[in-house]
């Protein structure tokens, strides 16, 4: 069983996203490679602390995402991937975000300790603000809603 929040996005999403974020707002400590971020918050730097700036990407950690998802959506410029949940700020990410993409039911993500694998639940990607929606929608990664 893995020990660890930090599963991190595959490369392919950002490849078909095509857009380079100003900040990683819930990095693991040393960022990630593939990841086109200028800057990033790691668990060190309290994220939910900082000040955002700019088109934010955010993966935050599943086992407690709402504030980051409040966050996220009073920042109102970036690209966020979250599990699909029953809960207050699933219906309010539904409710606000421009776009949503579910992502294939079959998404693997990289575990810090365990290498490729799915995680619980099916995910998706929300956006906010111009630029980021219009990614979205051009990355044909999936159905907009």
């Amino acid at each position: 069983m893995a020990k660890s929040d930090d599963y991190y996005t595959p490369k392919w999403i950002f490849d078909q996203l095509d857009i380079e974020f100003d900040l990683d707002v819930a990095a693991p400590k040393d960022g990630v490679e593939w990841l086109p971020a200028k800057q990033h918050f790691s668990i060190d730097d309290d994220g939910l602390a900082q000040n955002w700036n700019g088109i934010v990407w955010m993966n935050p950690p599943y086992s407690g995402p709402t504030l980051w998802v409040n966050k996220f959506l009073e920042h109102k410029n970036g690209i966020a991937l979250l599990p699909f949940m029953k809960s207050k700020w699933f219906e309010r990410i539904w409710n606000e975000a421009e776009a949503i993409v579910p992502l294939p039911i079959n998404l693997k993500f990289n575990h810090a300790e365990m290498g490729s694998r799915p995680i619980y639940s099916p995910c998706f990607l929300a956006s906010v603000g111009f630029y980021p929606t219009v990614q979205l929608k051009k990355s044909q990664i999936g159905l907009v809603r």
